[in-house]
């Protein structure tokens, strides 16, 4: 399901506050994919695995996570992620068909039982009147159950745009699993 969820925010804290933060998040994350037994993959273009390397800065992760996908041109999505020609002509990239189609990619491939995707323009090119820099859509499944996808639009410069989306991508996994029974 698509939502539109759009809103500016800009960072003005340090770097450590924002490890900090998606250190927290990833704990709770780990904590809940243990109750349910499951592991999380994920399918990355504008973050580029930074996600992964933040679920892998946390000692034991192994036990919930083992497939990261960096595919950050439209050939690897494709590839990696079997999204089809057909929605990235029809809806670009950056969009909600192209999200979903990659965390549905991701779990096809991985077999882990639950998904985060996120596809975005992090600038300072690229952007359009439609999608301009800072359009994230992001989106999230749990095997077996109706996923959700939301569209973000952030400002500020490339790592800003890209460190927030991480944190946001993480919150929101976390929050969507937390809602969904297991």
């Amino acid at each position: 399901m698509c939502t539109r969820n759009y809103w500016a925010k800009r960072i003005r804290t340090g770097i450590a506050k924002q490890v900090n933060v998606n250190h927290v998040l990833i704990e709770r994350l780990a904590s809940e994919l243990a109750k349910r037994d499951a592991s999380i993959t994920v399918a990355e273009s504008c973050t580029g695995g930074w996600i992964a390397k933040n679920l892998t800065d946390i000692p034991g992760s192994s036990a919930w996570f083992g497939y990261g996908f960096v595919s950050y041109g439209n050939n690897a999505k494709r590839d990696l992620l079997d999204v089809d020609q057909a929605l990235l002509d029809k809806f670009g990239a950056v969009s909600c068909e192209v999200a979903e189609a990659m965390v549905g990619g991701a779990l096809d491939r991985s077999g882990a039982g639950l998904g985060l995707a996120v596809t975005g323009i992090a600038g300072p090119d690229g952007g359009t009147l439609e999608k301009p820099v800072g359009t994230v859509w992001m989106a999230w499944a749990l095997r077996g159950h109706v996923g959700n996808s939301e569209c973000h639009q952030f400002d500020g410069d490339r790592d800003t745009i890209r460190r927030v989306t991480v944190t946001t991508a993480l919150r929101g996994v976390l929050e969507y699993l937390e809602k969904t029974d297991g």
